[in-house]
């Protein structure tokens, strides 16, 4: 049963050794991160699964112990998915996965909660993601969700997919529907345009949708902010 979940952007910028110089410019996202996560350990899961955008070669489950690192962005840091050993032979995790598992590590973790991932492609409709969702949320009596994802990349002219028009008003819509834990109106993101606006949250999203809808989730928004033309929101749903 879905209980609780966290939403967060997935730049590795996000991990100060990784931004260098410039990373107090996301020292207020850190925080809501923080405070995010904080609110998942409450919720006492029994399962907490760390959902991210990925590449079509990345997708699928990752199992607790998965190892990630950041040293394609030229930092040697590693991380784990929980406490367990990792297994040697598995997938490391791709750089959405590897944020996550650095924002648990930064909090502390999230208590004996198994933990586990799931790399999400952009390639799944709007009802793939609810299903899997759907699936997620009747593994445990008690499941959580670390949402990874990003709003338009093409929010300025200096943004990673230039300036497009349509941008702020599809994260502004986004960012109502997790601050409100509207799961329709996540539901009714289109793929198409998410893609075209380089929009990675769109599949976590609606996954989480698919998980949380008919739970009575409510929600909130703790930051919101477009640095580098990329929109970055942090949420809570409880």
């Amino acid at each position: 049963m879905f209980v609780a979940a966290a939403v967060c952007p997935c730049p590795p910028l996000l991990v100060p050794a990784v931004a260098a110089g410039a990373a107090p410019e996301l020292d207020p996202a850190r925080a809501a991160c923080a405070d995010a996560i904080g609110a998942l350990t409450a919720a006492r899961p029994d399962l907490l699964v760390v959902v991210g955008p990925v590449g079509p070669d990345a997708a699928g489950p990752y199992p607790v112990g998965a190892r990630g690192s950041f040293a394609g962005f030229g930092v040697d840091l590693g991380v784990r998915l929980g406490q367990a050993p990792a297994d040697a032979d598995g997938r490391a995790l791709p750089p959405s996965l590897a944020v996550g598992a650095w924002l648990l590590e930064r909090s502390g973790g999230p208590g004996p909660a198994t933990v586990e991932a799931l790399g999400l492609p952009d390639t799944l409709s709007a009802e793939e993601c609810a299903a899997v969702g759907r699936e997620l949320a009747e593994r445990a009596g008690r499941v959580a969700l670390l949402v990874m994802g990003d709003g338009s990349a093409c929010r300025t002219v200096k943004a990673p997919g230039y300036l497009d028009e349509r941008a702020d008003a599809f994260d502004a819509g986004a960012f109502r529907a997790l601050r409100d834990a509207d799961t329709e109106a996540l539901l009714a993101l289109d793929p198409y345009l998410a893609r075209e606006l380089k929009a990675a949250g769109r599949a976590p999203w609606q996954l989480l949708a698919g998980a949380a809808r008919g739970a009575g989730a409510t929600g909130r928004l703790l930051h919101e902010d477009a640095p580098y033309g990329v929109g970055y929101a942090v949420a809570v749903w409880s």
